[in-house]
């Protein structure tokens, strides 16, 4: 089974690891007693089997087992069904995973979904502190909530890395092609890591700030603080992607420049060249009256004042910035 730990606490301390089989296990309503269950991408048996054991609600089963959800908080009876999406930069590209989460009075079940953010750190975590494990189901619940708001912060952190190469290239020189394209790939993902922590803050405002089953008073600021992390977040994500914008539009308008240094260039060179052509040109009609022709030293003379225009015309464009 895709169980990767299954314990029962008590007053905050472990009590025992719930049987491999757990659609057969009993579980009574005990004061300060909770089961917490944590799954990895579990088929529809293995599923079907923990939502007999803890009476999940066959609708958030159904969602859990084929994931694909964004961030939402529903209410089943007196159950809470939370989807909340993970993410990760890999290899400059940012992933995502999910991770579904089951609460009820006296258990907690998440189930994970293409997501390598494993639980067993926080449950060895929470452990060694029973005093806040004592809590219960919904502590738990923000201690899951806030790791995985945690771990956004590595990944906007590598996406400001990525923003602040780009900007440096583009006031050095225009982008390259494969600059574009990783541009326009990371403005993509944090588009769409800002449309997923839209509904990531209302579920967190909604835990922090309504009267929800299982969710009790003096738990609810520690969900304010994990919707602050969420916040800052999202704003990184907003500047980040303002940032690209003006990336891009530096990178445009140094290549406009550069596009217009190279055509005041050939323009001036084209002028100067016109010089001679046109000279050359006039000299080149076949008339028979001409006297400059039987000048003795005309050639040179001719040569002279085409070398002169130039050298005036070469002068002039050097100073105004053109050459």
């Amino acid at each position: 089974m895709a169980i990767i730990a299954a314990r029962e606490y008590k007053a905050g301390h472990p009590a025992g690891d719930l049987p491999d089989n757990i659609g057969q296990a009993t579980h009574k309503e005990t004061p300060d007693a909770f089961s917490w269950v944590g799954l990895f991408e579990p088929t529809a048996e293995e599923l079907s089997a923990c939502a007999s054991a803890f009476s999940l609600h066959p609708l958030a089963v159904e969602d859990a087992l084929h994931a694909h959800q964004l961030p939402k908080l529903e209410i089943y009876g007196d159950q809470l069904f939370i989807v909340v999406r993970t993410a990760k930069m890999a290899e400059g590209k940012i992933a995502y995973g999910e991770t579904a989460i089951f609460v009820g009075s006296n258990h907690i079940v998440t189930v994970r979904h293409g997501s390598d953010q494993g639980h067993s750190g926080l449950r060895t975590k929470l452990e060694s502190r029973p005093s806040l494990l004592a809590h219960g189901v919904d502590y738990v619940l923000h201690a899951v909530l806030d790791l995985i708001a945690d771990n956004y912060f590595p990944v906007i952190d590598a996406a400001g890395e990525i923003v602040g190469r780009l900007e440096q290239s583009a006031l050095e020189s225009a982008l390259t092609r494969a600059e574009m394209r990783e541009l326009f790939n990371l403005r993509r993902d944090l588009l769409l890591l800002q449309r997923m922590l839209i509904p990531m803050e209302d579920v967190c405002a909604k835990l922090a700030t309504l009267d929800l089953p299982n969710i009790d008073a003096e738990v609810r600021p520690y969900f304010r603080d994990v919707l602050d992390h969420v916040r800052r977040v999202a704003s990184l994500a907003a500047l980040h992607r303002e940032m690209l914008n003006s990336v891009m539009e530096t990178s445009a308008l140094i290549e406009q420049q550069r596009q217009g240094d190279i055509t005041r260039k050939l323009a001036s060179w084209a002028a100067i060249l016109a010089v001679p052509t046109a000279i050359a040109g006039i000299y080149g009609m076949n008339f028979d009256n001409m006297p400059e022709l039987r000048m003795e030293y005309a050639y040179f003379v001719v040569l002279g004042v085409i070398a002169a225009i130039c050298l005036v015309l070469f002068v002039r464009f050097k100073k105004s910035g053109w050459l």
